[in-house]
Protein backbone atom coordinates (compact mmCIF):
# COMPACT_ATOMS: atom_id res chain seq x y z
CA UNK A 1 0.00 0.00 0.00
CA UNK A 2 2.75 2.46 0.91
CA UNK A 3 4.45 1.82 -2.42
CA UNK A 4 1.24 2.47 -4.37
CA UNK A 5 0.49 5.59 -2.35
CA UNK A 6 3.95 6.90 -3.18
CA UNK A 7 3.40 6.15 -6.87
CA UNK A 8 -0.06 7.70 -7.27
CA UNK A 9 -1.05 9.44 -4.06
CA UNK A 10 0.08 12.98 -4.86
CA UNK A 11 -1.73 13.06 -8.22
CA UNK A 12 -4.96 11.82 -6.62
CA UNK A 13 -4.74 14.32 -3.75
CA UNK A 14 -4.08 17.20 -6.12
CA UNK A 15 -7.08 16.22 -8.23
CA UNK A 16 -9.38 15.98 -5.20
CA UNK A 17 -8.36 19.42 -3.98
CA UNK A 18 -8.63 20.90 -7.48
CA UNK A 19 -12.23 19.82 -7.98
CA UNK A 20 -13.24 20.82 -4.45
CA UNK A 21 -11.70 24.27 -4.79
CA UNK A 22 -13.67 25.29 -7.89
CA UNK A 23 -15.83 28.36 -7.00
CA UNK A 24 -15.25 27.86 -3.25
CA UNK A 25 -15.46 30.91 -0.98
CA UNK A 26 -12.14 31.65 0.75
CA UNK A 27 -13.68 31.37 4.22
CA UNK A 28 -15.33 28.02 3.37
CA UNK A 29 -12.51 26.24 1.58
CA UNK A 30 -10.85 24.85 4.71
CA UNK A 31 -14.13 23.27 5.84
CA UNK A 32 -14.73 21.87 2.35
CA UNK A 33 -11.30 20.26 2.17
CA UNK A 34 -11.38 18.90 5.72
CA UNK A 35 -12.97 15.54 4.86
CA UNK A 36 -10.31 14.57 2.31
CA UNK A 37 -7.56 16.18 4.39
CA UNK A 38 -8.24 13.68 7.19
CA UNK A 39 -6.63 11.07 4.94
CA UNK A 40 -7.91 7.55 4.49
CA UNK A 41 -6.65 4.40 2.83
CA UNK A 42 -7.42 5.63 -0.71
CA UNK A 43 -7.98 2.01 -1.72
CA UNK A 44 -10.67 2.91 -4.25
CA UNK A 45 -8.67 5.39 -6.37
CA UNK A 46 -5.66 3.07 -6.26
CA UNK A 47 -7.87 0.29 -7.63
CA UNK A 48 -9.07 2.64 -10.38
CA UNK A 49 -5.53 3.53 -11.42
CA UNK A 50 -4.20 -0.03 -11.31
CA UNK A 51 -7.26 -1.33 -13.17
CA UNK A 52 -6.58 1.25 -15.89
CA UNK A 53 -2.95 0.17 -16.17
CA UNK A 54 -3.93 -3.52 -16.19
CA UNK A 55 -6.27 -2.82 -19.12
CA UNK A 56 -3.66 -1.03 -21.19
CA UNK A 57 -4.11 2.55 -20.01
CA UNK A 58 -1.92 4.82 -17.92
CA UNK A 59 -2.08 6.32 -14.46
CA UNK A 60 -2.25 9.94 -15.64
CA UNK A 61 -5.33 9.35 -17.77
CA UNK A 62 -7.07 7.52 -14.93
CA UNK A 63 -6.64 10.27 -12.31
CA UNK A 64 -9.92 12.16 -13.00
CA UNK A 65 -11.80 8.86 -12.82
CA UNK A 66 -10.01 7.95 -9.59
CA UNK A 67 -10.90 11.37 -8.15
CA UNK A 68 -14.59 10.81 -8.95
CA UNK A 69 -14.54 7.53 -7.06
CA UNK A 70 -12.80 8.99 -4.01
CA UNK A 71 -15.03 12.07 -3.96
CA UNK A 72 -18.11 9.80 -4.00
CA UNK A 73 -16.65 7.81 -1.12
CA UNK A 74 -15.97 10.90 0.99
CA UNK A 75 -19.31 12.43 0.05
CA UNK A 76 -21.02 9.29 1.36
CA UNK A 77 -18.98 9.37 4.59
CA UNK A 78 -20.08 12.93 5.36
CA UNK A 79 -23.72 11.88 5.20
CA UNK A 80 -23.12 8.53 6.89
CA UNK A 81 -21.72 10.40 9.89
CA UNK A 82 -24.70 12.77 9.94
CA UNK A 83 -27.16 9.85 9.82
CA UNK A 84 -25.28 7.81 12.43
CA UNK A 85 -24.31 10.84 14.55
CA UNK A 86 -20.67 9.79 14.20
CA UNK A 87 -18.05 11.82 16.05
CA UNK A 88 -14.75 10.13 15.10
CA UNK A 89 -13.43 8.94 11.76
CA UNK A 90 -9.81 8.24 10.80
CA UNK A 91 -8.89 9.11 14.39
CA UNK A 92 -10.16 12.70 13.97
CA UNK A 93 -13.43 14.56 14.53
CA UNK A 94 -15.94 13.98 11.75
CA UNK A 95 -17.10 16.88 9.58
CA UNK A 96 -20.35 17.11 11.52
CA UNK A 97 -18.52 17.05 14.84
CA UNK A 98 -16.06 19.76 13.79
CA UNK A 99 -18.40 22.08 11.90
CA UNK A 100 -21.94 21.06 12.90
CA UNK A 101 -24.66 19.11 11.10
CA UNK A 102 -25.97 22.01 9.02
CA UNK A 103 -22.52 22.92 7.75
CA UNK A 104 -21.86 19.23 7.05
CA UNK A 105 -24.98 19.09 4.87
CA UNK A 106 -23.75 22.08 2.87
CA UNK A 107 -20.28 20.55 2.55
CA UNK A 108 -21.85 17.30 1.35
CA UNK A 109 -23.74 19.19 -1.37
CA UNK A 110 -20.46 20.78 -2.41
CA UNK A 111 -18.87 17.34 -2.78
CA UNK A 112 -21.71 16.21 -5.02
CA UNK A 113 -21.10 19.14 -7.34
CA UNK A 114 -17.32 18.64 -7.23
CA UNK A 115 -18.01 15.11 -8.51
CA UNK A 116 -19.82 16.67 -11.48
CA UNK A 117 -16.83 18.94 -12.15
CA UNK A 118 -14.62 15.85 -12.36
CA UNK A 119 -17.10 14.01 -14.59
CA UNK A 120 -16.81 16.83 -17.13
CA UNK A 121 -13.13 15.97 -17.59
CA UNK A 122 -13.77 12.34 -18.60
CA UNK A 123 -13.84 11.15 -22.21
CA UNK A 124 -17.61 10.58 -22.28
CA UNK A 125 -19.22 12.75 -19.57
CA UNK A 126 -22.78 11.59 -20.26
CA UNK A 127 -21.97 7.90 -19.92
CA UNK A 128 -19.77 8.50 -16.88
CA UNK A 129 -22.47 10.70 -15.31
CA UNK A 130 -25.00 7.89 -15.66
CA UNK A 131 -22.60 5.37 -14.13
CA UNK A 132 -21.79 7.82 -11.33
CA UNK A 133 -25.45 8.40 -10.53
CA UNK A 134 -26.02 4.64 -10.42
CA UNK A 135 -23.13 4.20 -7.97
CA UNK A 136 -24.39 6.98 -5.69
CA UNK A 137 -27.94 5.60 -5.73
CA UNK A 138 -26.59 2.18 -4.74
CA UNK A 139 -24.83 3.71 -1.72
CA UNK A 140 -28.00 5.58 -0.79
CA UNK A 141 -30.08 2.41 -0.97
CA UNK A 142 -27.48 0.49 1.01
CA UNK A 143 -27.50 3.16 3.71
CA UNK A 144 -31.30 2.95 3.86
CA UNK A 145 -31.19 -0.81 4.36
CA UNK A 146 -28.42 -0.41 6.96
CA UNK A 147 -30.61 1.90 9.04
CA UNK A 148 -33.60 -0.43 8.64
CA UNK A 149 -31.52 -3.21 10.24
CA UNK A 150 -31.00 -1.16 13.41
CA UNK A 151 -32.88 -2.25 16.53
CA UNK A 152 -33.37 1.07 18.29
CA UNK A 153 -32.33 4.70 18.41
CA UNK A 154 -34.39 6.12 15.54
CA UNK A 155 -37.38 8.45 15.70
CA UNK A 156 -37.88 9.20 11.99
CA UNK A 157 -41.42 8.12 10.98
CA UNK A 158 -40.22 6.32 7.83
CA UNK A 159 -37.66 4.22 9.67
CA UNK A 160 -39.94 3.53 12.63
CA UNK A 161 -42.57 2.18 10.23
CA UNK A 162 -40.17 0.01 8.22
CA UNK A 163 -37.55 -1.37 10.62
CA UNK A 164 -36.64 -5.01 10.01
CA UNK A 165 -37.49 -6.54 13.39
CA UNK A 166 -37.60 -10.25 12.59
CA UNK A 167 -34.28 -12.00 13.28
CA UNK A 168 -34.39 -15.02 10.97
CA UNK A 169 -31.89 -16.88 8.75
CA UNK A 170 -32.96 -14.95 5.63
CA UNK A 171 -31.64 -11.82 7.33
CA UNK A 172 -28.15 -12.90 6.23
CA UNK A 173 -29.24 -12.52 2.60
CA UNK A 174 -30.57 -9.04 3.40
CA UNK A 175 -27.25 -8.18 5.03
CA UNK A 176 -25.33 -9.30 1.94
CA UNK A 177 -27.62 -7.20 -0.26
CA UNK A 178 -27.08 -4.23 2.03
CA UNK A 179 -23.26 -4.40 2.00
CA UNK A 180 -23.22 -5.00 -1.76
CA UNK A 181 -25.09 -1.74 -2.25
CA UNK A 182 -23.51 0.28 0.53
CA UNK A 183 -19.87 -0.69 -0.07
CA UNK A 184 -19.16 -3.24 -2.81
CA UNK A 185 -20.87 -1.42 -5.69
CA UNK A 186 -18.57 1.58 -5.27
CA UNK A 187 -15.46 -0.60 -5.31
CA UNK A 188 -16.88 -2.36 -8.38
CA UNK A 189 -17.38 1.10 -9.90
CA UNK A 190 -13.78 2.02 -9.02
CA UNK A 191 -12.40 -0.97 -10.90
CA UNK A 192 -14.81 -0.50 -13.83
CA UNK A 193 -13.87 3.19 -14.10
CA UNK A 194 -10.22 2.25 -14.42
CA UNK A 195 -10.94 -0.17 -17.23
CA UNK A 196 -13.27 2.35 -18.87
CA UNK A 197 -10.68 5.14 -18.70
CA UNK A 198 -8.23 2.83 -20.50
CA UNK A 199 -10.79 2.00 -23.20
CA UNK A 200 -10.60 -1.60 -22.07
CA UNK A 201 -12.37 -4.30 -24.05
CA UNK A 202 -15.45 -6.13 -22.77
CA UNK A 203 -13.35 -8.88 -21.20
CA UNK A 204 -11.37 -6.35 -19.18
CA UNK A 205 -14.47 -4.37 -18.15
CA UNK A 206 -16.15 -7.60 -17.02
CA UNK A 207 -13.09 -8.86 -15.15
CA UNK A 208 -12.63 -5.58 -13.31
CA UNK A 209 -16.31 -5.33 -12.39
CA UNK A 210 -16.29 -8.86 -10.96
CA UNK A 211 -13.01 -8.22 -9.14
CA UNK A 212 -14.28 -4.97 -7.63
CA UNK A 213 -17.60 -6.39 -6.50
CA UNK A 214 -16.01 -9.39 -4.80
CA UNK A 215 -13.26 -7.51 -2.99
CA UNK A 216 -15.84 -4.87 -2.07
CA UNK A 217 -17.89 -7.51 -0.26
CA UNK A 218 -14.73 -8.65 1.53
CA UNK A 219 -13.92 -5.04 2.45
CA UNK A 220 -17.18 -4.48 4.33
CA UNK A 221 -17.10 -7.85 6.09
CA UNK A 222 -13.58 -7.11 7.37
CA UNK A 223 -14.68 -3.60 8.38
CA UNK A 224 -17.47 -5.17 10.45
CA UNK A 225 -15.02 -7.53 12.15
CA UNK A 226 -12.66 -4.65 12.92
CA UNK A 227 -15.52 -2.61 14.39
CA UNK A 228 -15.88 -5.24 17.10
CA UNK A 229 -12.41 -6.75 17.42
CA UNK A 230 -10.07 -4.07 16.03
CA UNK A 231 -7.33 -2.16 17.83
CA UNK A 232 -8.65 1.39 18.18
CA UNK A 233 -5.09 2.76 17.82
CA UNK A 234 -4.84 1.18 14.37
CA UNK A 235 -8.49 1.16 13.32
CA UNK A 236 -8.92 4.94 13.54
CA UNK A 237 -12.57 4.61 14.54
CA UNK A 238 -14.32 3.85 17.78
CA UNK A 239 -14.35 0.09 18.41
CA UNK A 240 -17.85 -1.18 19.19
CA UNK A 241 -19.45 1.73 17.36
CA UNK A 242 -21.91 -0.59 15.60
CA UNK A 243 -23.12 -1.85 18.98
CA UNK A 244 -23.67 1.73 20.18
CA UNK A 245 -25.56 2.43 16.95
CA UNK A 246 -27.89 -0.54 17.58
CA UNK A 247 -26.79 -2.20 14.33
CA UNK A 248 -27.78 -5.73 13.44
CA UNK A 249 -26.24 -5.06 10.01
CA UNK A 250 -22.75 -6.04 11.15
CA UNK A 251 -21.75 -9.56 10.16
CA UNK A 252 -20.39 -10.69 13.54
CA UNK A 253 -23.33 -9.16 15.45
CA UNK A 254 -25.76 -10.78 13.02
CA UNK A 255 -24.13 -14.22 13.11
CA UNK A 256 -24.02 -14.12 16.91
CA UNK A 257 -27.69 -13.13 17.06
CA UNK A 258 -28.59 -15.97 14.70
CA UNK A 259 -26.77 -18.34 17.07
CA UNK A 260 -29.35 -17.43 19.69
CA UNK A 261 -27.54 -14.75 21.71
CA UNK A 262 -30.74 -13.17 23.03
CA UNK A 263 -28.82 -10.97 25.47
CA UNK A 264 -26.97 -9.40 22.54
CA UNK A 265 -30.27 -8.47 20.89
CA UNK A 266 -31.47 -7.02 24.19
CA UNK A 267 -28.36 -4.83 24.35
CA UNK A 268 -28.57 -3.43 20.82
CA UNK A 269 -32.29 -2.88 21.35
CA UNK A 270 -31.72 -0.56 24.33
CA UNK A 271 -32.67 3.11 23.81
CA UNK A 272 -29.26 4.09 25.21
CA UNK A 273 -26.14 1.91 25.17
CA UNK A 274 -23.29 2.55 27.60
CA UNK A 275 -19.67 1.45 27.67
CA UNK A 276 -20.53 -1.50 29.92
CA UNK A 277 -23.13 -2.65 27.41
CA UNK A 278 -20.59 -2.44 24.59
CA UNK A 279 -18.06 -4.45 26.58
CA UNK A 280 -20.65 -7.13 27.36
CA UNK A 281 -21.80 -7.26 23.72
CA UNK A 282 -18.22 -7.81 22.55
CA UNK A 283 -17.84 -10.59 25.14
CA UNK A 284 -20.98 -12.28 23.85
CA UNK A 285 -19.84 -12.01 20.24
CA UNK A 286 -16.41 -13.31 21.18
CA UNK A 287 -17.98 -16.40 22.75
CA UNK A 288 -19.25 -17.49 19.32
CA UNK A 289 -17.44 -18.54 16.15
CA UNK A 290 -18.81 -15.51 14.29
CA UNK A 291 -15.39 -13.91 13.81
CA UNK A 292 -13.96 -17.05 12.20
CA UNK A 293 -17.02 -17.50 10.01
CA UNK A 294 -16.92 -13.87 8.92
CA UNK A 295 -13.25 -14.02 7.97
CA UNK A 296 -13.90 -17.24 6.05
CA UNK A 297 -16.55 -15.35 4.07
CA UNK A 298 -14.17 -12.46 3.44
CA UNK A 299 -11.47 -14.83 2.19
CA UNK A 300 -13.91 -16.57 -0.17
CA UNK A 301 -14.95 -13.23 -1.65
CA UNK A 302 -11.30 -12.24 -2.04
CA UNK A 303 -10.53 -15.53 -3.82
CA UNK A 304 -13.47 -14.92 -6.18
CA UNK A 305 -12.06 -11.48 -6.93
CA UNK A 306 -8.62 -12.88 -7.66
CA UNK A 307 -10.16 -15.55 -9.87
CA UNK A 308 -11.82 -12.83 -11.96
CA UNK A 309 -8.38 -11.42 -12.73
CA UNK A 310 -7.46 -14.66 -14.53
CA UNK A 311 -9.17 -13.16 -17.58
CA UNK A 312 -6.51 -10.46 -18.02
CA UNK A 313 -2.82 -10.83 -18.91
CA UNK A 314 -0.14 -10.88 -16.26
CA UNK A 315 1.38 -7.45 -15.53
CA UNK A 316 2.75 -5.32 -12.73
CA UNK A 317 -0.63 -3.61 -12.45
CA UNK A 318 -2.41 -6.96 -12.11
CA UNK A 319 -0.02 -7.91 -9.31
CA UNK A 320 -0.79 -4.58 -7.65
CA UNK A 321 -4.51 -5.36 -7.77
CA UNK A 322 -3.81 -8.71 -6.14
CA UNK A 323 -1.82 -6.88 -3.46
CA UNK A 324 -4.71 -4.47 -2.87
CA UNK A 325 -7.18 -7.35 -2.54
CA UNK A 326 -5.00 -9.03 0.07
CA UNK A 327 -4.54 -5.76 1.93
CA UNK A 328 -8.33 -5.38 2.11
CA UNK A 329 -8.72 -8.74 3.86
CA UNK A 330 -5.61 -8.81 6.03
CA UNK A 331 -5.55 -5.12 7.13
CA UNK A 332 -5.82 -3.93 10.71
CA UNK A 333 -7.42 -0.56 9.90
Amino acid sequence: MTRLHEAHGREVENALLKYLAIDAAPDFIEAIKYQVATGGKRVRPLITIEAARACGGDAEGAVPYAAIVELIHNYSLIYDDIIDRGDVRRGLPTVRRKYGDNAAILIGIWYREAIEEAVLETRNPIEVARATAKAIKAIDEGERLDVLMEHSGRTDPYFMDNLIRDVSPDLLDKYLTMIRLKTAELIKFAAWMGAYSARGDEACLKAMSEFGLSVGMAFQIVDDVLDIFGDVRKFGKEVGKDVKEHKLGNIVILLSALEGKRELLDIIGKPSIGEGDVKRAIELIGSTDSRVRAMDMANKYMEAGLKALDAIPRSEAKENLIELAKFIVYREY
